[in-house]
């Protein structure tokens, strides 16, 4: 008989703006850098995002992981229109970095393939 693992469920906030494209389910990749709380992440997993400060959360399955030396090609590999659909790719690498300075860039990026649940 076998067992299936319960999957791990992250918590991890998000801006509204990009709560809303999660939820509505038109973001297909989460961007983070590569935190040592998010080295173990992996296809199965579970993500619930929050809005900081609120209690609203949606829940999403993470369907792949794949690291990129930079947001600028992870952009590339992934994308852009998979990551925001709602803004250019200048305007999604200002943004990104303006969350996470070049020091935070340095750890690597994640581009993180989700899918609504």
């Amino acid at each position: 008989m076998s067992t299936t693992p319960t999957p791990r469920v992250h918590r991890l906030n998000l801006y509204r703006q990009y709560f809303e494209l999660v939820a509505s389910g038109s973001k297909a990749i989460e961007v983070r850098v590569k935190y040592p709380h998010l080295e173990n992440l992996a296809a199965g997993d579970r993500i619930e995002f929050r809005i900081k400060d609120t209690e609203e959360l949606c829940e999403v399955e993470v369907l792949r992981v794949t690291e990129y030396p930079s947001f600028e090609a992870l952009l590339d590999g992934e994308g852009a229109g998979n990551v925001n659909p709602s803004a250019s790719r200048d305007q999604q690498l200002a943004n990104i970095r303006a969350i996470y300075g070049p020091e935070k860039e340095a750890l690597g990026a994640l581009a993180i393939e989700i899918k609504l649940l």
